[in-house]
This record gives structure tokens, sequence and C-alpha cells, in this order.
């Protein structure tokens, strides 16, 4: 069916070598296609034009979006977190900030070599396996406060969708059989309609490939081993090749055009670069993705982390110290496109900012509870101020979601509003609690379109918060009696301060302010 001389795989790799040598020239020559329909007033980054485009919805207020889940061999790490918390933030902000309903669709790799090999070292069957992996990576990203996708969707049970998209490609001249029953994308038969590298700027290994036309083809059925999982197609016995799996589960759920995909930068290529090939190859279309997103690695020492470098934090690990808003703050404080290194410092400095706008948040309350009759308020210029910070956070949301800018427009706001709580300890002033209740009901809001939760800042079991609010009340009144006499009742002072250097211990920090006292919940690294 094909020719297997060497003068034509000969000629073969000539076109290849020639191909990847003018590859960066004809990189410029690739064009995105700008969909037709509704323009959202946001700026996304693209990564064929290599610059920020406006983000078009073909349907108002909807908006389809695909992204590579985790291949279930092990427990998950905070690298590996990470990607699906800068996921989770954007999709938030799609959905709660500029109301579009936003619809995930998450592939699993259920089935691969790394499972494979992991099932038989444990001697376990590798759908059990897979299963703990994957219900484990669930519970961590519910612990993380990011929200399960839609739909999930597992490589095993796509198998009959699979084979089929591998079909029409092969009836289309896109792909070939090789000799051993494996099916390889043709990049040379795609690349005749100048489309592959429009991602990224491809780069063949050295290796030689008996089976393969040339290094750059990919395996979209790989011929079963012995003792291996297999499936029965017509090619013969065997399963899907990585690539593959994407492209006919999202095909299968969202058809032959989707708004996003998402995944790590390391996706790029060649994952997402031939994702995109074969799909465009399977549906015959010049665009299959409209707008790639691709989110920064977290790095130790400018490494990636990853488990082969024997580098990682598994997630189970960070939360004993830290939170899920810790995390998340994390995330917020750069673009979601950078690397993050990882170190005490940086995420001290996510915990200090978490803490302060919880703690100011409780300060707003108290004060317009009238707890906190301190302060100098001028309700003009805070107001001023809000009208500010929120178009200032409007336009970092739609300049690519620049969470780093918007955040730093907050904890301006947190410190304007900070300064007149505290400017005058000694003067009563009950005005502008409607401007400190707008900040911090705006504020609020903010963050919760950001998914930082308020679980633990505003203790939602209200019987534990009754209890809290009680007993402070009654160390209060313990104190001022203890003030009061004269002399002094150290003993009692005394007692109060070790109770209140117990609830700190508990998380909760107790402020005396002349004859009140406050509380609020600090989490602490």
């Amino acid at each position: 069916m094909y020719a297997k001389s060497n003068t034509m795989y000969h000629k073969l790799l000539k076109r290849c070598k020639c191909f990847m040598s003018t590859q960066v020239k004809r990189e410029k020559e690739f064009k995105w296609i700008e969909p037709v329909g509704t323009d959202t007033g946001i700026k996304l980054y693209n990564t064929v034009t290599k610059t920020k485009v406006p983000l078009i919805l073909r349907r108002e207020g909807f908006l389809t979006w695909y992204m590579c889940g985790p291949t279930v061999y092990d427990s998950a790490h905070i690298g590996h977190a990470i990607a699906y918390v800068k996921s989770d933030i954007i999709q938030r902000i799609l959905s709660d900030y500029f109301n579009i309903h936003t619809l995930v669709i998450m592939g699993i790799t259920d089935i691969d070599d790394k499972i494979i090999r992991r099932s038989i070292k444990e001697g376990k069957d590798y759908r059990e396996l897979s299963r703990f992996y994957e219900k484990e990576f669930f519970d961590d990203m519910r612990k993380l406060n990011v929200k399960a996708p839609y739909l999930s969707c597992r490589v095993t049970e796509y198998i009959p969708q699979i084979i089929k998209f591998i079909s029409d490609i092969l009836a289309k001249g896109g792909a070939y059989v090789a000799s051993n029953g494996s099916v390889y994308f043709d990049i040379m038969s795609y690349n005749s309609y100048n489309k592959y590298g429009k991602l990224s700027t491809p780069f063949a290994d050295s290796t030689t490939h008996p089976n393969k036309r040339t290094s750059l083809d990919f395996a979209l059925w790989k011929a079963a081993k012995d003792n291996e999982p297999y499936w029965e197609s017509p090619w013969g016995r065997g399963r899907p090749g990585w690539h593959i799996e994407c492209s006919a589960m999202a095909s299968a759920i969202f058809g032959k055009t989707i708004d996003i995909h998402s995944g790590g930068i390391d996706l790029i290529f060649p994952h997402h670069e031939n994702e995109e090939a074969q799909s465009c190859c399977y549906h015959t279309v010049e665009q299959w993705v409209n707008y790639w997103l691709h989110s920064g690695h977290l790095c130790l020492n400018d490494i990636k982390m990853s488990k082969s470098l024997q580098n990682t934090i598994s997630i189970q690990q960070f939360l004993k110290k830290h939170t899920a808003n810790h995390m998340r703050m994390l995330c917020l404080l750069s673009n979601y496109r950078n690397n993050i290194i990882y170190s005490d410092e940086v995420i001290d400095h996510a915990v200090n900012i978490t803490n302060k706008i919880e703690n100011f948040i409780n300060e707003c309350n108290n004060y317009v509870t009238g707890k906190l009759n301190s302060g100098n308020i001028d309700e003009a210029a805070l107001i001023h101020n809000l009208h500010e910070t929120k178009q200032i956070v409007h336009m970092a949301l739609t300049n690519d979601f620049n969470t780093a800018q918007a955040l730093h427009a907050i904890i301006k706001l947190v410190n304007i509003g900070n300064k007149m709580l505290f400017e005058n300890h000694s003067i009563h002033n009950d005005k502008g609690t409607a401007a400190i209740a707008a900040v911090s009901v705006y504020i609020s809001n903010i963050l919760s379109c950001f998914g930082i939760s308020q679980s633990t800042s505003t203790m939602q079991n209200q019987n534990i918060k009754d209890i809290i609010e009680h007993f402070v009340e009654f160390r209060s009144a313990v104190r001022n009696r203890a003030l009061e006499q004269k002399p002094r009742d150290e003993v009692l002072l005394l007692a109060c301060d070790t109770v209140r250097k117990n609830l700190h211990t508990c998380g909760i920090v107790v402020k005396d302010r002349k004859d009140l006292s406050t509380w609020a919940v600090q989490i602490n690294s």
C-alpha cells in the first residue's frame, strides 16, 4: 500500500529536513483565523500570533473549554496543582466576573506507558491503579478549591471514538499503518497544506525510528506489546497514542471547533501541536482551537518541579502547612503565563498578603458593627479610591487576566482603608460606615471571583463563631474589671493574656482596644 523502497524513504527524509530548515521562516506565514461572533472586550495572549488578540465567542455568553488533565499513575504534586489553580482562576473570572457561561471538559489519561509500568511493578490491574489516583487527584483539587469540570473523560471509555478518529484520518491520507501494526500521523502529507508548526517550531530528535517515515511522525495507535492491555482495532491489537486521546474526546463533546484549550507551557510541543494537526486533518478545517492557553510552571531554583528530578512537594505536604488560599494567592500575584520560582520567601509573601486582606475585611466589619470605634474615615476620598480600584481591576482582567495588576490595586486600596481605620485611635468617629462597608463588600466579592475562599476567615459554622464571640466578650469583661481595680488585678490580666496567646495558637487573633476586644481568624504559615 505504501512505498517501502530506500529511495522513497530518503526522499521523505530529505523533505522533512528541508521542512525543518525553513520552519523559522515559515512560522511567520501562519495565520490565526479570528472567530466570527461576539467580542467579549477581553484580550487574550495568542500562541499562534504571539500577540494579544480579542476573545471572540461564537455564541454570545457561552464558551467551550477543553483542558488536558492528569495521567493518573501517581500522586499529584504542587507543580501539577499550580496549572489547575491557574486555569480555575481564569475560568472563575470568565464565569463569575464577566458572566460568561464556561463549559469545561477535562481529559483523564488512564492508560499509558507509565500507568502500565506502575501497575506491573505493584502487581495491580491498571484500572485499579488509575482509579485510585484519579480519585486522589479530584480529592486534592477539591481541597484546593478547584472547581470540578462539567465532565471528565477517561481515555479507556472513548476507545470506539478514538478508533473512528484514526480511521477517518487514514481515509484522508493523513496517516499510515506501519509494518508492526502501529498507526502514525504523516507529517509530510499534512505539511503539504502548510499547517504543521503553527504553535511552535518543531524539533526532531536524532533517534532512528524504523517504523516511521520521518522522526516527526507521531503515533495515533500503538501496536500491543506482550502482557500489555490492548483493544481490538482494524490495524490489530493495541492502544491509543498520547495525542489522539485529547483530540478524539474533545471532538466527541465539542465538535470541530473549541473556544479555549489549556495546558502547561510544556505541552505546546509536541502535544498541542500534534493535537491541532490531527484535528484539523480529521475535521477538514484550518483551525480547530480558537485560543490556546498555556500556564507557566512551578520551579525550584529555576528548574521545573518534576517527579523525575525528585524535587516535588506533594499537595498533602503543602496543605499541612499552608491553605488553599495561600496557593491561590501565589498564583494571583503573577501572570498565569509566567513560571513561579518557589521558595519560602515567595510563599511567605503570598501568606502575608492573604492575611493582610483577610484582617482588613474583619476590621471593616468591626468598624461597621461598632466594635472598632476609632479612626478617621474620609468617606469621599475612600469612595473615590474604590471607584479607581474597580476601573484598574477591570482593565487588568480584560488584559489577558492580569491578576497581578488587579491584586496590586486591591492591596493599595487596603492600605488606604487601613490608614483611615487606624489613623487616630483617640478619636471616636462613626462616620463613613457606608464607605467602609462598600470597600469590604467589593474586595470580598472580587476575591470570591478569583476563588479565594472566605470560609476560613468568616468561619461559616455559625455555632463555632457564636461560641468564640461569647468567649471573647467574657474575656473582655474580665479584663476590663481587672484594669479598673486599684491596684490592677495582675493575676486576672495574666490569665487574660494567656487565653489570648492560646487562642492565637488556634488561629484566633484577639485584639484589645481600650474597653473593647475584637477577634479575627488568621492562618499562619
